[in-house]
């Protein structure tokens, strides 16, 4: 007879970094979500450079690992495979959370980077207070319905190195119509699958004028 599984909520502690104008005066925030791996410490540089035009946050997954063995480097996961629906609920409170949390700003928008363009998407798709959806060498949940960002008329960019190794020429074409039909603008760019911050910088400095 196979176990039954239960679940409780419980309370826990969650880190992000809050990157600011020096005279306080952004009213809009960026909360951007990292890759598979990684930990806000680092990603977190990639957006030093948005803060003349928007303050941004970034929150870190809820559960750190080892990313070899047993020691040494650590990152962090938004879900895996296990018990992923649950996961995915206690993504969409936690960033609900924050969401309330950040009543300081008069317009906030979402970038997905990677492993975390799914939580970000199903985010957007819940929560009208976001003011654009930014994705950043992504593959579209598949749990989300397409008709739930199609008729969304709130900004959607998506952006894609030609170099990036998870994504094949094939993959790319694919990705990129995928997108374009779902209303998003489509930005490529030489380079692999890594944000390049210029390239943000540029894109999004006309997004959120």
């Amino acid at each position: 007879m196979p176990d039954v599984y239960e679940h409780f909520p419980i309370q826990k502690t969650a880190r992000f970094v809050h990157l600011k104008k020096p005279d306080g005066r952004n009213k809009k925030c960026l909360i951007s979500l990292h890759g598979y791996g990684q930990l806000v410490t680092y990603f977190s540089r990639k957006f030093h450079d948005l803060t003349d035009f928007t303050d941004v946050v970034v929150p870190e997954g809820a559960s750190r690992f080892y990313v070899d063995g047993t020691s040494g480097r650590v990152g962090a996961s938004w879900m895996t495979k296990e018990d992923r629906l649950t996961d995915i609920d206690d993504n969409m409170r936690y960033l609900k959370s924050l969401t309330d949390h950040l009543n300081e700003y008069e317009e906030i928008y979402i970038l997905g980077f990677s492993q975390g363009g799914a939580t970000a998407s199903r985010y957007f798709a819940q929560d009208e207070r976001m003011k654009g959806l930014f994705l950043w060498a992504s593959v579209f949940p598949p749990d989300l319905q397409e008709t739930e960002i199609i008729n969304d008329s709130r900004k959607k960019i998506f952006f894609l190195g030609k170099q990036d190794p998870y994504f094949s020429l094939e993959n790319q074409k694919k990705a990129l119509a995928l997108y374009a039909n779902l209303g998003f603008q489509t930005e490529t760019f030489d380079g692999d699958h890594r944000i390049d911050s210029e390239i943000l910088k540029s894109v999004l400095q006309k997004a959120l004028s």
